[in-house]
């Protein structure tokens, strides 16, 4: 029997055994580059760089500032008390305002009689007595000898005397620097030095012991100052 060489031996085991191990080789390959071509297709891409690279801002450490705490709101356990009544603003022509939480003051007239003689400062008047031009510091005021004078306002009696001219003078402080004179009394007044008097208390009675107005008919002479300059008594009695 002719040997065969090596070449015709390798075409026989190809053709026999041979040919199932290339088979097996192709299924192999074929399933490793099915495997690689999943595997590609799922992977996720890779991210990409932005084009002027990765930028980073540092930001200053800033104080804190404190948190401030909510304002504390206490209940009104008591009832709110109404605002006072404002009091009445007294005229600027009022000569005695009253004091705020007191009662006005009321004044009554000394005597019922007409005014023989006003008040005035700024103008001469005819003096009847001395039959001369000059000022008159107060007002006289007609009323028969004996006649009750009445205190025009309350105050306490400051000073009592015999005035060379007037006679027989009693002077009330009102206070708040309002003083008023009451002159040409009888020689011996109904109160002293230091009394408190009230509107409408007897002071005396009208008498004739002014010499300086002996030329007018019985009356009474009243004055009226504030911090010690004469003020017209009228503005007083208006409000009796």
């Amino acid at each position: 029997m002719k040997k065969r060489s090596r070449l015709e031996q390798l075409g026989d085991f190809v053709l026999g055994k041979g040919f199932y191990i290339v088979l097996l080789l192709c299924v192999a390959t074929i399933g490793v580059s099915g495997y690689a071509l999943i595997h590609n297709f799922t992977a996720k891409p890779a991210a990409s760089s932005p084009a002027g690279g990765s930028a980073s801002v540092v930001l200053p450490d800033l104080p804190e500032i404190p948190e401030e705490p909510a304002p504390v709101v206490k209940p009104d356990t008591q009832a709110r008390q109404p605002d006072p009544a404002p009091a009445p603003a007294a005229g600027s022509d009022d000569p005695e305002p009253a004091a705020r939480g007191q009662e006005p003051v009321v004044y009554t007239r000394p005597v019922k009689g007409e005014v023989l003689r006003p008040f005035s400062v700024e103008a001469l008047t005819l003096d009847p007595t001395l039959g001369d031009w000059r000022t008159h510091g107060g007002v006289d005021l007609a009323a028969a000898i004996g006649t009750e004078v009445l205190a025009m306002g309350p105050g306490t009696v400051a000073e009592i005397k015999q005035d060379g001219l007037m006679g027989t003078t009693v002077v009330v402080d009102q206070g708040d620097g309002l003083r008023t004179t009451y002159a040409n009394l009888a020689a011996k007044p109904t109160v002293k030095e230091g009394d408190t008097v009230r509107t409408g208390d007897i002071l005396g009675a009208v008498g004739d012991t002014a010499i300086a107005e002996s030329g007018l008919a019985p009356h009474l002479h009243l004055e009226t100052r504030m911090d010690g300059q004469p003020m017209d008594p009228a503005s007083f009695l208006d409000q009796a």
